[in-house]
């Protein structure tokens, strides 16, 4: 039986803005646990949904595993995930039943194997990763029950510590299954056959193909380190061009479009409040790496199902702040054995990371001040105190704390790092620091602004 295209159209863009209404119920409804209806929260949520559709226009529209491009999977247009404002996180499809080559080309990377770089010029970012995994992104299901064992499979990764780089900066990553004997290069496996059976499909195959490949670009020194701009090409599949466009193909990406942002603004709801208890516990909050109430770190723990698709190599912690416009946070970062990266992050209660861009909404290693004793000690506050180690919550009651250590080779449990905070008053923050903390005039500050300006430009420019 002929069907016609226009209706056919027509039904699928009515489902598509379906979904996308009962994606923008998630912003004040309160069976889907948004955060509190603030008029500012409420804003901000109307922009979050929005950066769901963005990347889910992307995402819907323009995969092709056999001619596959990098995209952004978050960026300032698209904040989400309390994303990690030092980093370009990228991803592209792929069908690992297949063979790609990934190619890459970067500035100094002496400090990828522990060298000191040199004084001027560009550097590589301060840490990249790649993983390979089989499933779809994290979120998109809407259910936090993708996050149990066998739904979803990590078949290989790779970061910059192990990362070959030719002499001109030039690399290559080969992806397939297996690796061809005789390639001693650059490799990342496809495939992963897991022990643990699909816990809904007992039928499911065991041998997981992957169908992403994805990770990050982390930056320290954002006046030197330059973003990498790879490409990624399907062996066998040059010089071929994708089957015409149909009304089926369009209807079926118009439905997966509305899915996704349904999927993803319904899924990372819970995620907050249920497993990590942001608003307190409650049945399904994960013992220890819930938060604690307010102005209290959970449990370190290493990523894992529960962090939701976080950095293989990460460890996480997190907190809520809750400040009122005369308190402050002083919070002491102690690492015994030093990691590749650290990273501080405060985001708003949707997990939109705070503008890093225009104001001090982070601060990594590299940007920190450590004490003579080798803390880090930061002060989450509303105005800046005219300390080194500000972070600025941009007048936010609450919000997300969460730091982040990255270890290519992860200490055991006894040498990671631990994090503390305490509240106190404004006015008494130079006393609860040491002696020793030195002073930012608003000249230096702006400037700190200005380097971070000029960063973010460059990071997410689109020619």
């Amino acid at each position: 039986m002929a069907t016609d295209p226009q209706k056919d159209l027509h039904a699928a863009w009515d489902e598509m803005i379906a979904s996308f209404e009962r994606a923008r119920e998630a912003v004040d409804e309160p069976q889907l646990m948004p955060p509190p209806a603030t008029p500012r929260n409420l804003a901000e949520g109307y922009r979050y949904l929005m950066g769901f559709v963005h990347s889910a226009i992307e995402r819907a529209f323009h995969e092709d595993p056999v001619r596959p491009t990098f995209r952004n999977a978050l960026s300032i247009i698209n904040r989400a995930t309390i994303d990690n404002a030092d980093a370009i996180y990228f991803y592209a499809p792929i069908d690992g039943r297949q063979t790609y080559v990934l190619r890459g080309q970067v500035g100094d990377t002496r400090h990828w194997r522990g060298e000191q770089p040199a004084p001027v010029g560009p550097k590589a970012p301060h840490y990249v990763i790649f993983e390979v995994s089989h499933g779809d992104l994290a979120g998109d299901s809407g259910d936090l029950h993708e996050n149990r064992p066998g739904v979803k499979a990590r078949t290989d990764c790779m970061d910059s510590s192990e990362i070959e780089v030719d002499a001109d900066g030039s690399f290559e990553i080969l992806l397939a299954p297996e690796r061809p004997e005789g390639h001693a290069g650059n490799f990342l496996s496809t495939l992963k056959v897991l022990r643990q059976a699909h816990p809904d499909d007992p039928d499911y195959p065991a041998e997981r193909y992957a169908t992403y490949v994805s990770g990050r670009q982390l930056f320290y020194d954002w006046e030197r380190e330059a973003a990498i701009h790879y490409s990624m090409t399907q062996l066998g599949a040059e010089g071929t061009a994708p089957p015409v466009y149909t009304p089926e193909a369009a209807g079926a990406e118009l439905r997966r479009c509305g899915d996704i942002v349904q999927g993803q603004m319904h899924y990372w709801n819970a995620f907050w409040t249920i497993l990590m208890g942001t608003h307190g516990e409650r049945p399904g909050t994960l013992p220890g790496v819930g938060y604690p109430g307010r102005n209290a770190f959970n449990q370190l723990n290493a990523a894992s199902g529960a962090t939701a698709g976080g950095m293989s190599t990460n460890l996480y912690a997190g907190a809520v702040w809750e400040l009122e416009s005369d308190e402050a946070l002083i919070i002491e970062n102690r690492v015994k054995t030093p990691p590749n990266y650290i990273g501080f992050q405060l985001g708003n209660l949707w997990g939109e990371s705070i503008d890093y861009g225009n104001s001090m909404g982070s601060l990594n290693g590299f940007q920190s001040e450590a004490d003579p004793d080798g803390v880090i000690r930061l002060v989450v506050a509303h105005r800046d105190p005219g300390v080194p180690n500000w972070l600025d919550t941009t007048g936010h009651r609450e919000g997300f704390l969460t730091p982040r250590w990255a270890y290519s080779q992860q200490p055991p449990p006894d040498q990671w790092p631990s994090i503390s905070c305490k509240k106190v008053k404004f006015d008494e923050i130079r006393q609860q620091l040491p002696e020793t903390t030195g002073a930012v005039t608003p000249e230096e500050r702006r400037e700190q602004i200005r380097i971070r300006q000029s960063h973010v430009v460059k990071r997410f420019r689109v020619f």
